[in-house]
């Protein structure tokens, strides 16, 4: 087998944060469907969740470079 293993590795962690992210979302858009005027608030809370999902990721794929 040719290459790197970091690659696949990397693979496999960024299904967590992939996963994450679209709970995150389903709640952000079920919140909204059962209280409207909460959009404001809900919208912030998911925002700050995706950042820190996505900061995993972008974590995830600086150690598969650096490794």
């Amino acid at each position: 087998m040719d290459g790197s293993l970091n690659m696949v590795g990397y693979g496999l962690a960024a299904i967590g944060p992939g996963v994450g992210i679209g709970l995150i979302f389903a709640a952000y858009i079920s919140g909204v469907a059962r209280q409207p005027e909460a959009r404001g608030t809900l919208q912030g809370i998911a925002i700050l969740g995706f950042a820190l999902a996505e900061a995993l990721a972008i974590i995830g794929i600086g150690l598969a470079f650096a490794l």
